[in-house]
């Protein structure tokens, strides 16, 4: 292939196509019309020899060969927009990129949707894409650039990665309304006593960090119920006898009615910060995003 006949704006086209994989939605996304970019196409398909898209039933499939090209153009468009914007002044009115945030759907309450907001006001072209926090994959998320932030607690944070801290949060006991358990007050006695729902992040186990507070005092509670996600667990204790400790920054987002009493035996709260790659951290646009969002949640307390 003669390479002299590519230039970045076909090389961005091409992206987009196999991104989007319709050529109407590439068109928009270029700000071109639709038979520009089928024309760009049609040198593409020249140029590499290949079709790269098939008709499908709906839009368009790759090729074997667009597939093989899709993570390394990415890769070098992504470094070549990184280094052109180290030259420039950010300006997020006029700012065009896409934050890949990982993070718990715990995190995506209470950071995610306030962020996106926020963007809304001041930076409505940059595009958000939130996904679950993988932890154990989240090094090599972030070398790849699948990732650019992500929200977990510094203690978690794999050591290769740069972090800050973002905010604090604590447990509180959450019931549904006058349960019955509490007519006494609530004790820890009483506490024990009842049903717990616990949050288990795709592991299905019963046992959290509170169990195991717990059993160094040489106490135990019955857990009833594991589910995957903080969300679900206001619905749950709202329509139940049963109890649940959950972050209070949570309970105070729940649009349920629950009752809510601190904790009745010491438990240690938790942090969460932001973390993201060496590669980023002089990148104008995600400085700019990583200071707006520090700020954001100073202010939330």
């Amino acid at each position: 292939m003669d390479t002299r006949r590519l230039d970045l704006n076909l090389l961005q086209t091409l992206e987009a196509l196999l991104e989007e994989r319709n050529v109407t939605r590439a068109a928009e996304r270029l700000h071109l019309s639709q038979p520009a970019v089928s024309a760009q196409l049609a040198r593409l398909r020249d140029l590499f020899g290949d079709p790269l898209l098939l008709p499908a039933q709906r839009g368009m499939r790759p090729t074997a060969k667009a597939e093989q090209l899709l993570a390394p153009l990415q890769a070098s468009l992504r470094q070549v927009r990184e280094t052109m914007m180290t030259h420039q002044d950010f300006d997020p009115a006029a700012a065009g990129m896409t934050l890949q945030l990982a993070c718990t759907d715990y995190a995506q309450a209470v950071a995610a949707i306030p962020l996106v907001k926020r963007l809304r006001e001041t930076a409505p072209g940059i595009r958000v894409a939130v996904r679950n926090l993988e932890t154990a994959r989240l090094q090599r998320q972030m070398e790849s650039g699948e990732v650019d932030l992500a929200l977990i607690s510094q203690e978690n944070a794999p050591p290769g990665l740069l972090t800050q801290a973002m905010f604090e949060d604590r447990y509180a006991l959450i019931s549904r309304p006058d349960h019955p358990a509490w007519r006494q007050g609530v004790t820890q006695e009483r506490y024990l006593e009842q049903e717990h729902v616990v949050v288990s992040l795709g592991s299905g186990d019963f046992g959290t960090a509170v169990d195991v507070a717990l059993a160094e005092r040489g106490l135990a509670r019955r857990v009833a119920l594991s589910v995957a996600s903080f969300l679900l667990v206001p619905e749950i204790v709202s329509q139940t006898d049963f109890i649940a400790l959950m972050p209070e920054r949570l309970v105070s987002a729940a649009r349920v009615p629950l009752d809510v009493h601190p904790c009745p035996f010491p438990v240690r709260g938790f942090d969460v910060a932001m973390a993201w790659h060496p590669r980023s951290h002089g990148h104008p646009g995600q400085r700019w995003i990583r200071e707006m969002f520090a700020a954001l949640m100073a202010e939330t307390g």
